[in-house]
């Protein structure tokens, strides 16, 4: 099992370039359209919708828990799809939760201002209208990435190949690619890998139902979640009575891959005495 993954500036051919390197090695591409297709299967499409690549405002952030939501969500589907086999990714942050996998390589796209309003140009752009579409691109998507991973989209750490579309045709930059993640240096996953990629994604699943039903905040009940094995999940915390505590548990019993709950949250003091 092996993941590509594309970081791309508007205008740089980012989108063709991951496309023919997915349809030349047989891999599933996931790129807007599967993401919310795969979404709207498990039934949080308006939330990986809000979310977007674009960081939510301030009063979001202050007032509402659905940055959160979203972001757990959009977390828990990329590696949801990530176990399915051979992929190619194109954006949400998947080059960063995919990081510590030996079997992933990550791709960014990039190039001048000027070559890449000449491509927008291309597409049917003014001048002006494609400065302005690269700028607002530029800046909603690495404040995404700072909201969602506290991480600089520009850090060439990120990335395990930069590829300046200046000098490269598409067709040669697709080329490089497949060339890389055919080689030895690219190691398949293994088991373990695959378990922890699931436990991952299972983990933000159960943390973004909790946060929506208001059951990680608050005064008198917090509770947390952790999956100690592929499956099966382990809540802790504080509950205001006995009641919210089993509303947990039922809750993320009805998760898609919870086979089994271990419920260690505490009642407070105050329900036990009353």
């Amino acid at each position: 099992m092996y993941f590509i993954t594309f970081s791309r500036k508007m205008g740089t051919n980012g989108t063709e370039i991951a496309r023919q390197v997915s349809d030349k090695l047989g891999y599933q591409f996931y790129d807007t359209e599967a993401i919310e297709n795969a979404a709207m299967e498990m039934g949080f499409l308006k939330n990986i919708k809000e979310i977007d690549e674009k960081a939510p405002s301030l009063f979001q952030r202050l007032f509402s828990h659905k940055p959160a939501i979203g972001l757990d969500r959009l977390t828990s589907l990329v590696y949801e799809l990530a176990k399915k086999g051979n992929a190619v990714f194109l954006g949400r942050g998947s080059h960063i939760l995919l990081k510590s996998f030996s079997c992933a390589l990550h791709i960014r796209v990039t190039a001048s201002v000027e070559k890449r309003a000449k491509n927008l140009i291309g597409r049917g752009f003014t001048r002006e209208g494609a400065l302005k579409a690269i700028e607002r691109s530029d800046h909603e998507r690495d404040a995404f990435i700072k909201f969602a991973f506290g991480v600089d989209w520009e850090n060439p750490g990120l990335y395990d190949v930069i590829l300046n579309m200046d000098k490269l045709s598409v067709p040669l930059a697709a080329d490089t690619v497949i060339e890389m993640a055919r080689s030895e240096e690219i190691k398949a996953c293994s088991i373990d890998a695959i378990k922890s990629i699931e436990m991952m994604g299972l983990v933000r699943r159960a943390e973004a139902a909790l946060i929506e039903a208001g059951l990680t905040y608050g005064p008198t009940t917090s509770v947390s979640v952790s999956v100690v094995e592929p499956g099966k999940i382990r809540l802790s915390g504080l509950a205001e009575n006995q009641a919210t505590k089993t509303r947990a548990e039922s809750l993320l019993k009805t998760l898609k891959g919870v086979g089994s709950i271990e419920n260690q949250i505490r009642v407070t003091p105050a329900d036990r005495h009353a």
